[in-house]
């Protein structure tokens, strides 16, 4: 069974002087156009392709990769708007359609936003929605804290920014998590900090507990080889310092040099920290 909107392990069955036709199973022979084609390929192949409708709602298959697939969320640029709605660029021949009933906020031309990519019941043609709360948050979450994650950031909010979450979830991500560059549309590896009683959840961009020092200290010791084996960081520099370099709290920062002090791999001296060899 394929899956439209996604990728797709489909082998060729049929070679024209217009591309190639691929088993579509009970979609039947599903066309592969020459321009993403290459000299090796032949029949008996199994190609990786995105499958999608083209502007004659055509189903039509392609090599190129596109920004965004079915059932997930995504940030995409409005490239034009007209009486239909908005149109992304997806990195497709046909630009994705958000209708204006499925804009949150009307969208406009040079902008970004956040969509959820689906199927549409009653077209069947694959268009976005920017009003995410439809799409989040539909299943029980069975998290643990510590479990390692994947980020969207979605919003800015008082607290720090709300994050969706493996494409199911909310999560909140605290500004005191955050060190460094950080903004809607970013996309990140983050751990699960907290499971709230109401359900609702925390999330940082680093381990928790011992493991949160450990993977900051292993941080530390990247960018000491990465720096002749030197940081200009001590007990003395200021958290702008230290959040500039290394991305991480000044805290964090001298419970991490002191980990990795105690067990010998690196020397303190009174400008900076430097790696033993």
């Amino acid at each position: 069974m394929i899956k439209i909107g996604a990728y797709n392990e489909l082998k060729i069955i049929k070679q024209v002087d217009f591309g190639f036709y691929l088993d579509g199973f009970a979609e039947g022979e599903i066309l592969l156009p020459r321009r993403y084609t290459t000299d090796e390929m032949q029949i008996g192949d199994t190609v990786n392709v995105f499958l999608y409708f083209d502007s004659e709602d055509r189903l039509i298959a392609t090599t190129q990769r596109a920004k965004a697939e079915v059932n997930k969320f995504a940030s995409l640029k409005v490239i034009d708007t007209n009486r239909a709605g908005a149109f992304l660029d997806w990195g497709l021949p046909k630009d994705l359609l958000v209708p204006f009933n499925q804009q949150k906020i009307p969208m406009k031309e040079g902008y970004g936003y956040i969509v959820y990519v689906y199927q549409d019941d009653i077209s069947e043609r694959l268009v976005a929605s920017s009003k995410l709360d439809r799409f989040v948050d539909n299943e029980p979450a069975t998290y643990q804290v510590g479990d390692k994650v994947d980020l969207l950031i979605a919003d800015k909010t008082d607290l720090g920014f709300k994050a969706i979450i493996n494409d199911k979830h909310w999560g909140v991500l605290f500004e005191s998590e955050v060190f460094g560059d950080m903004g809607i549309g970013k996309q990140c590896k983050g751990f699960i900090k907290q499971v709230r009683e109401d359900g609702k959840l925390d999330v940082g961009l680093t381990k928790v507990g011992y493991a949160k020092v450990d993977a900051l200290a292993e941080r530390i010791l990247q960018s000491l080889k990465q720096n002749q084996g030197f940081l200009p960081l001590h007990d003395k520099s200021t958290p702008d310092q230290i959040a500039k370099i290394l991305k991480m709290s000044k805290a964090n920062f001298k419970k991490s040099i002191g980990q990795l002090y105690r067990k010998k791999l690196i020397t303190i001296e009174h400008n900076g920290i430097r790696i033993n060899e």
